[in-house]
């Protein structure tokens, strides 16, 4: 395994990407760690060895602001011998590899704290997951204690809980997609937004929480996940999907749209009342919040794509993600969403050839028509009340 070079405390971080180079990378470098990435693209964890440091450009219209993300390396995540002992040492673990790709993590996580466990009581692990899914950290857990049971490497589930936490965090940096051409002359290159919040879930960490810069211990992860889906996720899909249907290429053109720009409001304003209703946020602080994104969203030097948002649409139409899923929280506290609902049927509307996933959509709308839509792809029952207003 590569070393770190000095006494600095360690983190390995399984996923390269948007997230992990993007996001946690920066936030483990400013906070004096050594970042092992632990992925599966071999161009990009020789150029991390070999490197040894890259650099993160903050944008935004006023400019590029680097900051350069050292004391690095990276392994195979196929060398699951190095892995598996990385794990065993290290001081903190992250995730970002996308909830599809979570169990390929699980064999050297489970290795790892197999042997972590084993000798007794020692210092606790915690396993932060800044994954796209609520009930991330619970899943995660759960695959590990699988995967020590079905190996016979389990101590207990006593002494798993007692000094291993999974700890679900609320990651909302907005990371554009790397053009290729930029992408061949520099592997590493990477750009972003500066914004560098990242609420976790206090109660789960096992020992003293990590001094990482950034980290926002709450009480409530649950009400941070959802405004995120229902304010961030919702709005950002919304302007992307009315986007798409103006000829919009880039978010920020999407969002200077008048027509576009209403309708992002009201319904942030809808699924904010919302939020406030179920989850006690104060109107004030959720306006900020709203009016921080509509701020970001702005960012032209982002160039961040229609078409990145757009992606995926099944994923997005699903029964609790950003549409489906703020639509019946409305609901549930007497919010009429008017201006989700245009979210909605814009999502519905989605036909970019490009996109296999908005090709699949249109097809299945042909062929079995929307009443199956809504049912099979958006989980709702006829006898909803969401159900009646997408049919009328």
């Amino acid at each position: 395994m590569p070393s770190p070079s000095g006494p600095l405390p360690t983190a390995v971080q399984f996923g390269a990407g948007n997230i992990g180079r993007g996001f946690m990378g920066e936030l483990f470098s400013r906070s004096g760690y050594h970042t092992l990435f632990v992925d599966v693209d071999q161009a990009l964890v020789a150029a991390i060895n070999t490197r040894g440091a890259y650099e993160i450009h903050h944008v935004t219209n006023a400019g590029d602001e680097p900051f350069t993300v050292k004391n690095i390396s990276a392994l195979d995540a196929r060398d699951l011998e190095a892995v598996t002992e990385a794990v065993a040492q290290t001081d903190v673990v992250s995730t970002a590899v996308g909830v599809r790709a979570l169990r390929a993590v699980v064999p050297a996580l489970a290795g790892g704290i197999a042997k972590r466990l084993a000798p007794g009581p020692g210092a606790p692990l915690n396993v932060i997951t800044c994954e796209n899914l609520i009930g991330a950290g619970r899943y995660l857990r759960d695959l590990v204690q699988a995967e020590l049971q079905a190996r016979s490497l389990v101590p207990s589930d006593d002494a798993l809980d007692a000094r291993v936490g999974f700890v679900e965090a609320v990651v909302s940096r907005m990371v554009p997609i790397v053009p290729d051409g930029v992408r061949r002359r520099g592997p590493l290159w990477i750009a972003c937004e500066p914004y560098a919040r990242l609420p976790v879930d206090g109660p789960a960490f096992r020992g003293p929480v990590p001094k990482i810069a950034g980290l926002e211990p709450t009480d409530n992860i649950l009400a941070h996940q959802r405004r995120k889906l229902a304010s961030h996720n919702m709005s950002h899909a919304l302007c992307a999907y009315l986007g798409y249907q103006a000829g919009h290429d880039l978010i920020w053109q999407a969002i200077e749209d008048p027509k576009i720009s209403s309708r992002v409001r009201s319904a942030m304003d809808e699924t904010g009342r919302a939020l406030c209703s179920r989850f006690g946020f104060d109107p004030k602080d959720q306006h900020a919040y709203e009016e921080d994104l509509l701020h970001r969203y702005r960012n032209r030097a982002l160039g961040d794509q229609v078409r990145r948002v757009t992606a995926d649409p099944f994923r997005k139409l699903g029964p609790e993600d950003r549409l489906i899923g703020s639509a019946r929280l409305c609901l549930e506290e007497d919010v009429e969403p008017t201006n989700v609902l245009v979210g909605i049927r814009a999502a519905l509307r989605y036909d970019s050839p490009d996109d296999p996933g908005a090709v699949r959509l249109q097809e299945m709308l042909r062929r079995r028509g929307l009443a199956h839509v809504l049912t099979e792809v958006c989980g709702l029952a006829p006898d909803e009340p969401l159900y009646a207003r997408l049919t009328e």
